[in-house]
């Protein structure tokens, strides 16, 4: 391990723009934003790096979207993604260039490929962070996560190594706003990696057909209320046009798949409106949808603490609460309701 780094060679904030096949994943927006703050605490750029086929459009995205700087890495041996190249470019460039901060986000590539650049080049890498922050008075990154199994937090300094290095939950920032007015450097970097290097191809690429929750505009979850039985959480988002839920009884119990888990240990969703059903509240559940804009709890518990966080509560029994609502918002559409009564 080499000796303790000097902070004063290390500078910016870079942030990675995770793509595939030239769509940008809503979570790179996100750190833009959250980058553009801590940059701006340090008194530091704010660089986004891009790795494609083809990312000149991407790039000039990142500018609008508050970047200072961009590098681009261009080359066929990118697309589709592989850890093996991808982390090796970025090392690459880590090495060359000494960023003081570099934000993944926490997908399954930022996951897949942030430890390749962590443990050679010996950055301080915080996992799954949900809060970002730097130090008044050292300007060192503030890196917030849940900790044993969600039930506290943890804020992490990396004070003796460079870069600090954060995967970051998807969902939990606003995304960066657009300003057609802002100019920043693009700056084509040479690529270091080629096929020949590669160790995998790729020979089939399978898509899961679980849509990202931290997407959807509309969300109705469920939880341990509803006894192993989903199809009133799911009927009911069918009729919304929304996606499907689950506090982590639910998944722990195997009733939901743990792609649509929200809450410290799951995703972290940002609708416009949240149904919450047979959900009790716990702090654990409540982080990862605190940021809904509209919150409605049912709830046969009177006094489960949900109902202090939700906008509009029901009690009742969400078997007989939620078909209800979900006549009423077919009848609204004008859809044709059928009924077994």
């Amino acid at each position: 391990m080499p000796a303790d780094v000097d902070p004063e060679d290390y500078e910016d904030v870079w942030v990675f723009i995770e793509q595939h096949d030239g769509e940008v994943a809503k979570v790179s927006w996100e750190l833009l934003n959250e980058g553009r703050k801590l940059a701006d605490k340090n008194g530091e750029r704010l660089v986004a790096l891009v790795m494609s086929e083809d990312g000149q459009e991407i790039a000039e995205e990142a500018v609008v979207r508050g970047a200072d700087h961009v590098l681009v890495a261009d080359d066929p041996v990118f697309e589709p993604y592989r850890a093996g190249p991808y982390g090796a470019q970025f090392r690459d460039l880590v090495e060359e260039r000494n960023p003081d901060i570099a934000l993944i986000g926490g997908t399954h590539t930022g996951r897949d490929f942030a430890g390749r650049v962590a443990v050679p080049t010996y950055a301080g890498l915080t996992a799954d962070c949900t809060e970002l922050d730097v130090e008044e008075d050292t300007g060192l990154l503030l890196a917030r996560r849940p900790t044993f199994g969600g039930d506290a937090m943890a804020t992490i300094k990396c004070t003796t190594h460079r870069p600090q290095m954060s995967t970051v939950r998807a969902g939990v920032f606003d995304p960066a706003d657009r300003d057609e007015d802002r100019e920043g450097e693009i700056e084509h970097v040479e690529v270091t990696v080629d096929e020949d290097d590669a160790h995998s191809r790729i020979i089939d690429r399978v898509v899961s057909d679980v849509v990202d929750i931290t997407d959807a505009e509309i969300v109705v979850a469920g939880g341990f209320g509803t006894e192993g039985d989903f199809s009133p959480i799911e009927d009911l988002a069918d009729a919304l046009g929304g996606e499907v839920a689950a506090s982590r009884e639910a998944v722990e119990e195997g009733w939901a798949e743990p792609a649509r888990q929200v809450g410290q240990t799951g995703k972290t969703v940002r609708p416009e409106l949240y149904i919450a059903a047979g959900i009790s509240g716990a702090i654990q559940h409540l982080e990862g949808m605190d940021d809904a804009k509209t919150v409605v709890a049912v709830n046969s518990d009177e006094n489960a603490p949900i109902f202090e966080n939700a906008d509009y509560g029901i009690v009742g029994d969400l078997f007989e609460v939620l078909p209800e609502l979900t006549e009423r918002v077919r009848e609204a559409k004008g859809e044709e309701v059928t009924s077994d009564d």
